[in-house]
């Protein structure tokens, strides 16, 4: 069966894993759950990258017109590029709400960078990528504008094929790489790195040269791609991506734009890194789940689905799907849950207006049921719930969470396994 619409969203928008991971430190072994993954504003990956050496336009951030104007000024720069910084992508093409068309702007003149930044500030950006009302800008990056005479791609990744980080470039750079993947396979280098080792000139030339840099351009290029392997180690990133990597008529190489993705794991050693991490656009109901060790993923349908596991949440909205159902979003309670956080996980649900009934979906191994079923008895009497509750469970312990359900007394529909679950939440909807 296809994936359904649904389950691509909850697959495009799981930024967590499910199961837990082990970090080594100092010979000691730590046990830690997953979190959110980290976001950073352009400006703070560029700041990372300036700190490790990495070649960058020159830039200063503003949080008000007047600091933008006075910025523009000390750049000195034949033209300057004002960018508005929101977690989203698209700001080329988007629409603020004062007026003014598009979050990317370029000019020569730094009064017209005050002027500019007066209506980008305090005002909401709206993006293929944002809310319908946007999200408010509350600082801009007033940057150098350099000319790119060539554009390249570069990236180093954590890849299980390689168990381990590798260098991935191509000399197509400055648009999508899956679609240069696709078309032109050719034109994509990969070079795996020893982790105890580290980047060899050879590597790092090699990969340049790959690149399309030529002359004294290459040596330069290696020694950039040296320094953001350095990064890549220095801040536990599991991806630096590049794009575009690009060359300048005067000759530098210039990391033009990047995105750095982190090892959440690793929040424990790096703590200024997630210090900057910035809250104030993350979903509120993501951030009230994350309290409780909860992952959570808002959809557009009315049926919540509360599960353990990624996988089996991608399973159980495809099967509503299947029933003509629409998913209202999942909710993953993971491996070592507390029947406290079965209580929150029904209160973020309840509180949906969208939700118009609950399938739980338990696959209990790690997860005990009964601990389940004391949770979903407890949230259903205190919160008083009053839209349909459809329970399947499975695994250990099973038997005495069926029991505890039965005998509850509360108006829970049972099912026999995902598919008469998903068919009778569908069809509770419809009565």
């Amino acid at each position: 069966m296809a994936a359904s619409m649904a389950s691509q969203a909850v697959a495009k928008g799981l930024r967590i894993a499910t199961s837990k991971h082990i970090l080594l430190d100092k010979a000691k072994c730590t046990w830690l759950s997953p979190r959110r993954w980290l976001n950073l504003q352009e400006y703070q990956s560029k700041k990372l990258m300036q700190e490790s050496g990495v070649a960058v336009q020159r830039f200063y951030v503003a949080n008000t017109a007047s600091e933008a104007l006075e910025a523009a000024k000390r750049l000195n720069a034949k033209e300057i590029v004002l960018k508005a910084q929101i977690l989203a992508g698209g700001r080329g093409k988007g629409v603020f709400d004062s007026g003014l068309k598009g979050g990317v702007h370029l000019t020569k003149d730094p009064a017209v960078v005050g002027e500019l930044a007066n209506k980008m500030l305090g005002f909401n950006l709206t993006t293929k990528q944002t809310p319908k009302e946007g999200v408010k800008v509350k600082t801009v990056m007033v940057a150098e504008a350099l000319d790119i005479t060539r554009e390249t791609y570069f990236a180093i990744l954590m890849d299980r094929s390689f168990n381990g980080p590798v260098m991935v470039g191509s000399p197509q750079g400055g648009m999508d790489i899956e679609e240069v993947a696709a078309n032109t396979p050719e034109l994509i280098f990969k070079e795996a790195i020893d982790i105890f080792e580290g980047v060899r000139d050879d590597q790092a030339l090699r990969m340049a040269a790959n690149l399309g840099f030529k002359g004294a351009l290459q040596r330069q290029a290696a020694d950039q791609i040296k320094r953001l392997y350095d990064l890549f180690l220095k801040v536990d990133a599991t991806q630096v991506e590049v794009n575009p990597l690009g060359e300048t008529p005067e000759g530098q190489v210039v990391c033009f734009d990047a995105k750095i993705n982190f090892d959440d794991n690793a929040e424990f050693r790096q703590k200024n890194v997630f210090a900057m991490d910035d809250m104030t656009e993350a979903d509120p109901t993501e951030m009230a789940a994350a309290k409780w060790d909860l992952k959570y993923i808002g959809l557009d349908g009315n049926i919540a689905c509360f599960v353990n596991g990624a996988g089996l949440a991608m399973a159980t909205c495809d099967i509503i799907d299947l029933h003509g159902g629409k998913p209202a979003n999942f909710l993953d309670l993971g491996g070592g849950v507390k029947e406290k956080q079965v209580y929150e996980a029904f209160k973020l649900l309840t509180a949906d207006p969208k939700v118009e009934a609950i399938l739980v979906n338990i696959f209990g191994g790690i997860v005990n049921c009964a601990i389940i079923a004391n949770g979903i008895t407890k949230a259903c009497r205190e919160l008083e719930l009053k839209v349909p509750l459809v329970v399947r469970l499975e695994g250990t312990n099973v038997h005495e969470a069926k029991r505890i359900l039965t005998e509850s007394g509360l108006p829970i529909l049972a099912a026999d396994d995902l598919d008469d679950a998903a068919k009778k939440a569908v069809a509770a909807i419809k009565k």
